[in-house]
């Protein structure tokens, strides 16, 4: 991307935004349906439940207007640094939403509890059943195109460009190796698990520009490790040799999940997902008060749905909060930034980073130098950081 756009939106975005207007009209069509069955055939349960799905679409309509309101307005010069957080404020408030329908689900079991009320099993289960049926299509329809959302609202605060541990195995002569990039709080170097001595094994990594680096390979006890370390970007194939044997693996810098996730998605999905949960608990309650005349399991299990939706709702607001305040999304991706400009003797003098949108990050860096480079020198290297879409540098004379 242009480092001068300003159009921060994630890949999935409309396709994320019709996937959502979907789910819309399948929640309304359902609302409406129950509703007016409720009101024909005197089921006060049924009427409840529609109303109860008015909550639930929207929610989901906060999350379709945002991802609208984002996609029209994204190159409006209004924006400093576009629209790509928008879809953040969203989710931060549908989980302030979410926090909400859990202390009031928690409030109506808590008395229920207290003064037991009479259920109508015979109603309630087919309506919980029927919700349920509703929740796992809308899920369905919104994971369509992302197979990462999973509700669970457990945020991932580490938000590395690629994983600690990268590992392949690879089959030599007969000899079975582990290869993997190992960095967990040193310098990447590459380990090796394997009973071959080291100077029976040699190890070359071949760049896509066609660079070679051959490194050297000694014993660390249990594995080999290379004693050299390995260079920014982790993006090449690895050409292993045994005798006149040999293999290649190949490594990809890989996007973790919290710098591409779409918190907006997210939220409606914590949504359908969170219904569904208190739908299961619903019926497996419902269904032991009526088996054993257990009527405080019906409660018992509103109380276990909150707790659970209270924690996704923590886990968004947490998360997206962080965004919102401009925090440091990967504290990974920072230190390599921090590396890769002072590997010269340039001395980096300030540097901050934050999230822009889903998959787009921004930096803006002061470098101090002896060197006569320029900020347009430092851009350059800085372009293998495939998630960094807006940075800014400033140079000075050491």
């Amino acid at each position: 991307m242009d480092s001068h756009s300003h159009v921060f939106l994630g890949e999935d975005h409309e396709h994320a935004e019709k996937r959502t207007w979907w789910v819309i009209w399948l929640c309304g069509a359902m609302m409406v349906l129950e509703i007016v069955g409720g009101l024909i055939f005197g089921s006060i349960a049924l009427v409840a439940d529609g109303l109860h799905m008015t909550t639930h679409a929207g929610a989901l309509l906060l999350a379709a207007l945002a991802y609208r309101y984002a996609r029209r307005h994204a190159t409006d010069p209004g924006f400093s640094f576009g629209t790509g957080k928008l879809g953040d404020l969203a989710g931060f408030t549908s989980a302030i939403v979410l926090a909400m329908i859990s202390l009031l689900i928690a409030w109506e079991a808590v008395g229920r509890l207290l003064v037991p009320t009479p259920i109508l099993f015979d109603e309630a289960i087919p309506i919980a059943g029927l919700g349920l049926v509703v929740n796992i299509a809308s899920a369905w329809l919104l994971s369509g195109g992302d197979h990462h959302h999973h509700g669970h609202g457990h945020g991932h605060g580490h938000g590395h460009e690629h994983a600690h541990n990268d590992r392949h195995a690879v089959d030599l002569a007969g000899d079975r190796l582990t290869v993997e990039i190992h960095e967990d709080g040193v310098p990447p170097r590459f380990r090796i698990a394997t009973a071959l001595p080291p100077d029976a094994l040699t190890l070359e990594t071949i760049r896509p520009d066609g660079t070679r680096q051959p490194f050297t390979l000694t014993d660390a006890g249990g594995f080999l490790e290379s004693v050299e370390e390995i260079p920014e970007p982790h993006a090449f194939a690895v050409s292993l040799r045994h005798g006149a044997a040999s293999a290649s693996v190949r490594f990809q810098e890989h996007s973790h999940d919290s710098t591409h996730r779409d918190n907006n998605m997210r939220a409606a999905v914590v949504h359908v997902i969170a219904d569904a949960a208190v739908s299961v608990l619903v019926i497996v309650g419902l269904l032991l008060a009526r088996t054993f005349g257990w009527l405080w399991m019906d409660p018992a299990a509103g109380l276990v749905g909150s707790v659970v939706i209270a924690s996704w709702a923590y886990g968004l607001v947490r998360d997206t909060g962080r965004i919102l305040l401009d925090m440091n999304p990967d504290a990974h991706l920072t230190e390599r930034l921090r590396q890769e400009i002072e590997t010269n003797g340039d001395r980096l003098t300030d540097l901050h980073v934050w999230r822009l949108g889903p998959g787009h990050l921004a930096a803006v860096l002061s470098v101090a130098t002896r060197q006569p480079l320029r900020a347009e020198d430092y851009h350059r290297r800085l372009r293998r950081f495939s998630t960094l879409s807006h940075i800014t540098v400033e140079v000075h004379s050491l």
